[in-house]
């Protein structure tokens, strides 16, 4: 099976290669290939299509955290137009909002749901995406689909207070106007860069929570200690978590620091999910730092995580 050119059978071999050469991949982490000019392109799940029902998008909204201290942001609110009040919602939850609902970007994630909602591919589903927290009372707007400033606090630390943020505030908020589940296994979180390895803190913290996570270019590095989590999942009891990652062999390469190689650190992540059991997935592709790879295979992505939800269809090929 391939997706958008990546064959997921390279991808699984990955996974198989013995321990002596995943070691030889870390002793010469500098010997990946040169940066490739390798672009992915948007597919029609990415675009608005004729006859299929647009859900509507609320926002930007404020939000002033209590749990996060002196932290404002905004959030979006993804509603389908299949959307019934008195049955509650799927929910996924995405990190760097602006970029997230950007219709001129690479992620266009209300787009998507649109698109694979209209065909049952994914269930009915609530979008909410948020920005990381600017520190003080105001969020400039001169920030756009830029990091506020306290990014990096929330979203590479690890522990508990992002996952308290969404649990705690985020979802009982949205959930004033909207009627969302609380099956753990109906909720997503997923993100880019830093925004993924929040999203798994979120799930890895509160698998009863968030059972689902997409992860694209995850940055599982030593920003602020998250090169610990492939050893911390070989050494914790499987939690129900399922997962896909998303990642590029060329993805911030770090010849003289492995804990500061994104690849490096995807591989690792990949063979620790697998050696525990886990529900999990990747593409590895020729791109580099960049969002346009996970772009073009999110809505694969999502169909994967539903896969087998209630009341979803598989796709007619």
């Amino acid at each position: 099976m391939t997706i958008h050119g990546v064959s997921l059978g390279f991808a699984f071999a990955m996974l198989a290669l013995p321990a002596f050469a995943q070691e030889e991949i870390k002793k010469e982490p500098a010997k990946v290939p040169p940066l490739a000019k390798k672009t992915y392109k948007l597919g029609p799940d990415s675009l608005p299509q004729d006859g299929v029902p647009q859900g509507k998008l609320e926002g930007p909204l404020l939000f002033r955290s209590k749990v996060i201290e002196n932290t404002v942001r905004q959030y979006w609110v993804y509603v389908p137009a299949q959307y019934q009040a008195e049955t509650p919602a799927c929910v996924l939850v995405f990190q760097d909002g602006a970029r997230a609902t950007n219709p001129k970007g690479v992620l266009r994630i209300p787009t998507v749901l649109d698109n694979l909602i209209a065909r049952k591919e994914i269930p009915v589903t609530v979008g909410i995406f948020i920005t990381p927290g600017q520190k003080g009372d105001d969020f400039p707007a001169t920030i756009g689909t830029g990091n506020p400033n306290n990014r990096a606090v929330e979203y590479d630390s690890l522990g508990d207070k992002y996952a308290r943020f969404i649990i705690e505030e985020m979802l009982p908020e949205v959930g004033k106007k909207v009627n969302l589940t609380k099956d753990p296994a109906g909720r997503a979180i997923g993100g880019s860069s830093s925004g993924a390895i929040c999203a798994f803190t979120v799930a890895w913290e509160r698998p009863n929570e968030f059972r689902n996570v997409l992860s694209m270019i995850g940055s599982f590095t030593d920003i602020r200690g998250g090169h610990v989590y492939p050893d911390l999942v070989k050494k914790n009891e499987r939690k129900p978590i399922r997962i896909f990652l998303q990642d590029g062999v060329n993805d911030n390469r770090n010849a003289k620091n492995p804990n500061r190689d994104w690849h490096l650190q995807n591989i690792a992540m990949v063979a620790a999910l697998k050696e525990k059991g886990y529900d999990m997935t990747h593409v590895f592709g020729e791109g580099a730092h960049s969002d346009d790879h996970g772009g073009a295979i999110l809505p694969d992505m999502l169909r994967w995580i539903w896969r087998d939800y209630p009341g979803v269809v598989a796709p007619k090929n």
